[in-house]
């Protein structure tokens, strides 16, 4: 019988020896990579900036906000800087740390746009959810706000071509709320995601004003099966204005457009466009479109697709 310091030697070496194989695991050696933990914490920093005094364990007064906020966007701009720094050296574009925090800058300028937006995202959701007990409880307790924060300021520093970094945030926003939106969505004022768990939405999906989307919805792409190839492409559907997608519905294809207007039931799959005011379900089995407009006597036509 083997002793455990022989026994945990022997597992040391083995693994060991796995390191030596040609293998894209690990990073030994190599290029400096992004730190996740330090991006997690520079997302911590941005939700106090646009939510200051909700985010944080100590309180704000407001004869120290001006110093604060100061100091947090000093804190974000040098880590952002260094981690899209560390991300540019494994990308074959490379960048001077001075063209990289002029980039931070530019973005992080923009901010106070971003609230006045997240503003009427915390509207929507009151507006659209009976359950809401007030606009404080849905910035404190709704999990979609976040996840929406954290994307709408990733999507900036995607605009000004940062690698690596916007994922990193939208991803961590992701581990935390169970919302997945890529950094390179575009999404317009006064957008609520109810419940939001399992909400998967593609970078090249564009998402217009007054939408509502509950859980398990997916905005996804109708074949990756080209790989890199369909790198730059628009892959993922446009939701147009108030339109309403309900739970676990999945939306498919860069050619696909929901018109503005409609509303699509729960676990639809849909993977062609719908005309403005279009309500579309499931019904025995088939996939049914209903115009809102063509109510004969109260009657709608159903058409399959």
């Amino acid at each position: 019988m083997h002793r455990p310091a022989e026994n945990v030697s022997a597992i040391a070496d083995s693994i060991f020896e796995s390191y030596r194989l040609e293998r894209r695991i690990g990073n030994t050696d190599g290029s400096i990579l992004p730190s996740k933990e330090v991006i997690g914490s520079v997302c911590e920093s941005i939700l106090e900036l646009l939510f200051p005094g909700v985010y944080g364990e100590e309180p704000i007064t407001s004869p120290h906000l001006r110093m604060v906020t100061g100091h947090r966007v000093r804190g974000v701009v040098t880590r952002l800087t260094i981690e899209a720094w560390k991300a540019f050296q494994i990308t074959e574009n490379r960048s001077s740390a001075a063209e990289i925090e002029q980039a931070v800058l530019r973005s992080m300028k923009k901010v106070p746009e971003v609230r006045e937006v997240l503003e009427t995202d915390i509207e929507a959701a009151y507006r659209g959810d009976p359950a809401a007990a007030g606009h404080d409880e849905v910035i404190v307790a709704y999990p979609f706000l976040e996840a929406v924060a954290i994307q709408r300021v990733a999507h900036l520093f995607y605009r000004e071509n940062l690698p690596v970094v916007p994922r990193i945030m939208t991803e961590w926003a992701h581990s935390r709320t169970g919302i997945d939106i890529s950094p390179g969505t575009e999404i317009g004022s006064h957008f609520f995601i109810d419940h939001g768990t399992g909400v998967v939405i593609g970078e090249t999906a564009k998402i217009g004003s007054n939408v509502k989307l509950y859980q398990g919805v997916a905005l996804i792409a109708r074949s990756l099966s080209a790989g890199q190839a369909l790198h730059g492409q628009k892959r993922h559907p446009t939701i147009e204005d108030n339109v309403t997608v309900y739970s676990g519905s999945s939306i498919m294809g860069g050619d696909t457009v929901v018109g503005a207007g409609s509303t699509i039931g729960a676990n639809v799959f849909l993977t062609h466009s719908v005309p403005p005011r279009s309500v579309v379900y499931f019904d025995k089995g088939k996939l049914q479109i209903r115009s809102k407009d063509n109510r004969p006597g109260g009657v709608i036509e159903d058409w399959a697709i």
